[in-house]
């Protein structure tokens, strides 16, 4: 196991192949050429002990996703001060451990710390949920990179931003693809029991319309599937949507092709990690998975300098973690010296991240939200193309 995470570590999102059904290489995007950096122009000054905040799990439940964002962070906060020797800021790390009932000591122990200014997370929509309230109530700017419930930005709180496209936005597009490039017109969707699995769920149930023609349930931290397989036997579908996290959709299609379903399995950004191919031990191999996360293989500077710091190459929602703290560094310094002014600035900021310009709605939904398709090819995740 631990040689075959090795070889993952080096190979994963590596992009490019050929699509699905044969189609023309699929390129990952060039680096912007206006593209804001955490460096800035190196004049930046802030107080001493000025921080920000990575909030969301580092040990706990689909920990890799969380650690693909916090070393993000952690680089984006390196290569600020480094260039910056006026501003020194500090990188604060709450493990959430990932679900709502965790979340709340170690958010609450952030908002109750004057020195953050800002937060770059949660990831997960289920915590994000459950902290909303307070960290709204603190004033305390929360830019997540990787949660996609689009409940989250209907609740009135003022302090939210998205760093990337919604599941309003992911569903219908996993939903066209199945039907228009996979040609299924009987599909099976199974959710687990998250927010995030449940609200994507819907949106591609809805999308799919009458050819979402069979529903199965998964609960968190499921391990065997004999039912659930049962379900999708019976009703022989010609693909396979799973709305959840990697740490259930691993031993499920491995499970699902011992006991012979062959059928196309598509699976979301939550198990879009090299975890999933890794506890599938060769059954993920041909699946496809969707993320509103842009490949990050065209990134070389950003790529290699995580490379460099962490000896993996960068992840799932690595380079969305990387510009939202860009974002609040920008902020700290042109000024933004407490908790309401760099609020203010997030609201009216409109600037070139390496993934996408960031201007965001009064909601806190980005103005732009690209949504792309990835599959697992052998041992890696290659880029397929932009859904």
């Amino acid at each position: 196991m631990a040689a075959v995470a090795l070889v993952l570590s080096g190979c994963a999102n590596q992009g490019g192949g050929q699509q699905q059904g044969g189609g023309p290489q699929a390129g990952a995007p060039s680096q912007p050429t206006d593209a804001v950096l955490p460096a800035g122009d190196g004049q930046g000054r802030c107080a001493p002990g000025t921080s920000i905040a990575y909030t969301g799990t580092i040990a706990g439940q689909n920990a890799a996703l969380g650690i693909a964002i916090v070393n993000a962070v952690q680089l984006a906060v390196d290569q600020h001060n480094a260039a910056n020797p006026n501003c020194q800021v500090t990188l604060v790390r709450a493990d959430t451990g990932g679900t709502p009932d965790t979340a709340v000591g170690p958010v609450t122990a952030v908002i109750n710390n004057p020195q953050v200014l800002g937060i770059v997370g949660l990831p997960f929509s289920g915590e994000s949920r459950a902290v909303g309230p307070a960290l709204n109530a603190a004033g305390l700017v929360n830019i997540t990179p990787s949660a996609t419930n689009p409940a989250l930005s209907t609740n009135g709180w003022t302090n939210f931003f998205r760093g990337l496209g919604n599941d309003a936005v992911q569903g219908p597009a996993i939903a066209r693809y199945i039907q228009q490039r996979l040609n299924a017109q009987n599909v099976c969707v199974i959710k687990d029991d998250s927010d995030y699995g449940i609200g994507l769920a819907q949106q591609v149930t809805q999308a799919l319309g009458p050819a979402a023609t069979c529903q199965a349930d998964v609960r968190t931290n499921q391990r065997e599937f004999s039912a659930v397989i049962g379900q999708v036997q019976q009703a022989n579908p010609q693909a396979i949507f799973y709305s959840g996290y990697y740490q259930e959709a691993s031993p499920l299609v491995q499970q699902l092709r011992d006991a012979g379903v062959q059928t196309p399995f598509i699976g979301p950004d939550g198990v879009k990690d090299e975890q999933f191919v890794v506890n599938a031990a060769g059954a993920a191999d041909g699946a496809l998975l969707s993320c509103p996360c842009v490949p990050q293989e065209g990134f070389t500077d950003f790529t290699n300098a995580y490379r460099q710091a962490f000896g993996v190459p960068p992840q799932t929602y690595s380079a969305e973690g990387y510009d939202a703290t860009t974002i609040l560094l920008q902020g700290i310094d042109r000024g933004a010296a407490d908790r309401a002014a760099l609020l203010n600035f997030v609201r009216s900021y409109n600037g070139q991240g390496l993934t996408k310009r960031f201007q965001w709605s009064p909601t806190g939904e980005l103005t732009q939200t690209p949504v792309y398709m990835y599959r697992v090819q052998g041992n890696q995740i290659v880029t397929d193309s932009q859904i």
